[in-house]
């Protein structure tokens, strides 16, 4: 399976993913620490990839998202974003409201 193929895969296998330099509880970059922080105090679940982990993803994701940064946050196979508009959404209650819409819980 190429590369490109298994970003999908990820995608489609869980409601919320989160694309991430590092991992929530040991973040590599302040982007992805605040991201991950948004979705933990909200109590949402969500599955995580670490791209400085797997180059190949790294490389690819932004091709496949036409997005070119990290992290990058999906939503039911949905890009909403990456760290900036993820805390935008937070501070406004959009993005709470996103996941009432979606059908995922979330405190």
């Amino acid at each position: 399976m190429d590369t490109a193929e298994r970003i999908k895969q990820e995608i489609a296998s869980q409601p919320v993913v989160l694309f991430m330099k590092g991992t929530p509880d040991f973040p590599q970059c302040g982007f992805s620490a605040r991201t991950s922080q948004v979705l933990k105090s909200l109590g949402v679940e969500f599955g995580h990839v670490n791209v400085l982990a797997d180059p190949e993803v790294r490389a690819t994701l932004p091709k496949v998202s036409n997005w070119p940064t990290f992290p990058q946050l999906f939503v039911k196979g949905e890009l909403i974003g990456g760290c900036d508009i993820t805390v935008e959404m937070f501070q406004s209650g959009e993005l709470a409201k996103l996941f009432d819409e979606k059908g995922i819980k979330h405190s």
